[in-house]
């Protein structure tokens, strides 16, 4: 079985200015000759880690990571509940990867995405189709509303229960119609003992539900406060606009990308992007090539998950450029 490359560094790293006063943090490692591909992490607000750089081949592969604005190293940072994300949306980080792309002097590059990131990269594909290799997408997401309800109001409640009622706590029960506008509400209250316990309760829910095996070090990171939130704030505001999209876009606009090599990667006991979601990309896009993985839930690091995206990587790196 696959597993992740060994550590390495940037040999390259800046800020991108995106304007608007955002600053987007970015990093190259791997071989300065090697195929280009950009690592777009999920979230939305996530951010990169160093595990993520060791998804590729430093030798076969140019390896792109970036932080999207307002999380991880970009600046102005969302766990500043005074900074404004206003302009942080989907259709301004396509712009942003295009940006970079261009600053890179990358003619085309592979798109690597996974949970939000699977959304991103398919944005920007259907967006700039003729700079796009190959995707490789995993634990698809589309913001579609029955994906929202499913996560966020009623659905892996039914089985996470125990996790669920820290989740709700926060909350005020005459509140508990709409969870994600309650959320949104205190995660922008300018009282650090509102906006506090509602960031950990969103942030550790998801820490604690993306494996299938419980991760003590994914709950942790997610407890962290200034990471929980930035990312519970960044999450919300997507998702209370709809993620930017219009009704079942990134399905609806397949035909613009049906041309570029795919591999969509899905866990089957995924609670954050139940496998519906995959399943109907891979309906919409049968010529993709689909792996639903048997034992594995949402996390990239999950084994059987890491083994089939390492396995794609390096099938990729070795067709002709």
């Amino acid at each position: 079985m696959r597993t992740l490359y060994p550590p390495l560094e940037p040999y390259d790293s800046g800020m991108l200015d995106a304007g608007d006063g955002d600053q987007v943090y970015w990093e190259v490692c791997g071989n300065p000759d090697g195929r280009p591909v950009v690592m777009v992490h999920g979230g939305p607000g996530g951010g990169c880690t160093p595990d993520h750089r060791r998804q590729f081949d430093p030798e076969a592969y140019r390896i792109v990571l970036f932080d999207q604005r307002n999380c991880g190293r970009s600046l102005p940072h969302a766990s500043d509940p005074a900074v404004s994300l206003e302009h942080n949306t989907t259709w301004n980080l396509v712009a942003d990867m295009e940006r970079l792309r261009e600053h890179l002097g990358i003619e085309r590059w592979q798109v690597f995405g996974g949970s939000w990131g699977s959304a991103l990269s398919l944005a920007y594909a259907q967006t700039h189709p003729g700079r796009v290799t190959e995707l490789v997408l995993r634990g698809i997401f589309t913001l579609r509303p029955l994906e929202l309800r499913w996560f966020y109001q009623e659905g892996a409640s039914l089985v996470y229960p125990d996790l669920w009622e820290s989740y709700i706590a926060p909350i005020p029960h005459d509140e508990r119609g709409d969870l994600i506008g309650a959320f949104h509400r205190r995660l922008n209250d300018p009282d650090p003992d509102v906006r506090l316990p509602a960031a950990r309760a969103w942030s550790v829910w998801e820490g604690s539900t993306i494996t299938v095996r419980p991760n003590p070090d994914i709950i942790a990171t997610h407890g962290e406060d200034d990471y929980a939130v930035a990312f519970s704030r960044i999450e919300c505001h997507y998702f209370v606009n709809n993620g930017f999209l219009e009704d079942e876009q990134l399905l609806r606009d397949v035909d613009k990308i049906r041309h570029i090599p795919c591999v969509i990667v899905q866990g089957r006991y995924d609670m954050c992007t139940p496998a519906r979601t995959a399943w109907d990309l891979h309906r919409a896009w049968p010529e993709a090539e689909f792996h639903m993985v048997p034992d594995a839930g949402h996390a990239y690091s999950e084994p059987a998950i890491l083994d089939r995206l390492i396995t794609t990587t390096d099938q990729f790196a070795r067709k002709p450029a």
